[in-house]
Parts: C-alpha cells; sequence; structure tokens
C-alpha cells in the first residue's frame, strides 16, 4: 500500500518526511503539503510532525553528498512551490544517497535537469527582488517594502538586505504569502502582520507613511520622466530587462 506523507509546508518538515522514509524503508511513498492532500483510495496518510533533530540529520548527509550546488538544487526547488515537486527532490535524495559519484552535475539525469532548470528560475526571481525592491518610510521610521514574487524568494533575499541597509530598521513583506521579514537593527525575524482592509499596496498613503516620503515619491518620479529621452526608448528591450510584472513596485511607475 502506498504512504502519503503529509508535511506542515516547512523545509524542516520535509526532511522529517524524507527521514521517515528512510527509517520506514518505504518503498512506495508520497509527500504532500497538509493544505493539498489529495484522497487515494489506495493509500494511506499519515501526519508528520517536523522534527528538528530528525531534519537536521538528513541535511546533515547531504551536505557530505553534495557541493553548494547540489544543496540548492534541493532548497532553491523546495521554495519554487511547485505542485508535487516533494516528491522529484524525494527522488534526487534517494539517488543521491544511492551513487557512490557525485550526481549533482548529470545533466543527462532528467531528475538532475529538472531541479536545475527550477534552481535557475527561482535564482533569477531572486536577483529580480534584490533589484526592484523599492522602500517606503513609515510614521513608525521602518522602511516598507511590499513583493509578490512569483516563487517564495523571501528566505534567499535576506543576508542581502540585512548587508545592504544595515543601518536603518526595514521590512519586506511578501502579500502573496502573507508573511515577510523584519529587520531591527541587529537581526532578521519572520513577521506576520494583520493589515487593514483598506490598505493598498500601491499606494504610498499618508495615513500610513511619513510626508517626506510622499515628496520623495514624487520627485522620483519627476526624475525619471525628465532623464527620458523619448527618442531613444526601446520598450522592448525595456521591458525584457525590467517585466511588466514588477512596476507595481516602483516608484518610477507609478502615476503621479
Amino acid at each position: 500500500m502506498q504512504k502519503v506523507l503529509i508535511y506542515d509546508e516547512t523545509f524542516e518538515g520535509f526532511l522529517t518526511a524524507v527521514f521517515k522514509v528512510y527509517e520506514e524503508k518505504l518503498k512506495t511513498v508520497q509527500i504532500q503539503k497538509n493544505r493539498n492532500v489529495q484522497s487515494s483510495f489506495f493509500g494511506e496518510n499519515e501526519e508528520i510532525i517536523s522534527d528538528k533533530v530528525k531534519a537536521e540529520r538528513v541535511w546533515s548527509g547531504l551536505q557530505k553528498k553534495l557541493t553548494p550546488l547540489g544543496r540548492n538544487q534541493i532548497y532553491y526547488s523546495f521554495l519554487s512551490e511547485i505542485s508535487g515537486i516533494e516528491n522529484t527532490m524525494l527522488a534526487y535524495i534517494q539517488q543521491v544517497f544511492s551513487s557512490v559519484e557525485s550526481i549533482e552535475k548529470d545533466y543527462a539525469n532528467p531528475i538532475v535537469l529538472q531541479l536545475s532548470k527550477i534552481m535557475r528560475s527561482v535564482g533569477r526571481e531572486k536577483h529580480r527582488m534584490e533589484a526592484f525592491v523599492r522602500f517606503k518610510l513609515t510614521k513608525d521610521e521602518i522602511y516598507f517594502a511590499n513583493i509578490e514574487p512569483d516563487f517564495n524568494v523571501l528566505p534567499l533575499i535576506a543576508k542581502h538586505f540585512k548587508s545592504r541597509y544595515a543601518d536603518q530598521k526595514w521590512v519586506i513583506y511578501d502579500i502573496k504569502r502573507k508573511y515577510g521579514l523584519y529587520y531591527n537593527l541587529n537581526h532578521v525575524e519572520m513577521i506576520v502582520m494583520d493589515f487593514p482592509n483598506e490598505f493598498d499596496f500601491t499606494k504610498t498613503s499618508s495615513d500610513f507613511f511619513d510626508e517626506e516620503e510622499l515628496d520623495f515619491h514624487e520627485l522620483w518620479q519627476n526624475y525619471f520622466k525628465s532623464t527620458t529621452i523619448e527618442s531613444r526608448k526601446n520598450r522592448l528591450l525595456h521591458v525584457r530587462h525590467v517585466p511588466k510584472r514588477y512596476w507595481k513596485y516602483l516608484s518610477e511607475k507609478q502615476p503621479l
């Protein structure tokens, strides 16, 4: 009978499920998120409780077998949130542990190739968020930015922004996944916030943001407009480098 392991959507929970596969020597198994459980007439569901010790044992084993490239193939694929990716990741991990030679650059292997492509896509989204995030100063003197990336890249961009904006408090909030990062001048922590029903993430409301921020917002738009040479516009090239779905983050793209 097939075993269906249901985990809590965390990376630690996924690794705990992998530990379960090896602990019980499960042959026919699926790993599913607890919000996407699909009932099966031929499967037995079991809830997996995240266990830090078990997760670290799996990750430690992978660190011995893989370079940072191989580990990123796993972690970035997890952050992609692609439906069913857990089972592809499990197959990859099983091949890693069963193989004497490294498989992480064996692109003739369809599983390795698939995870490598996903890793590159997630990596591109990470770099775009690092480039396109725009902060706005709130009345609480905290710089706030909202994002809505295609993949769950918040864990990947924390180090970049902590280093770049080390002297100011900031929040980067993923409005699609409803959680964010808060830097308090010492460390970065994960937060969840309750926004007012009327809160519009595309606007810079004086109810929430500092008046000087509103002035700068308009100044930046005027600067961008004044430095644009109409005859040299290349819209296709511009959209290629700055896809339209990112324009909502950019002050210079908002109407005056």
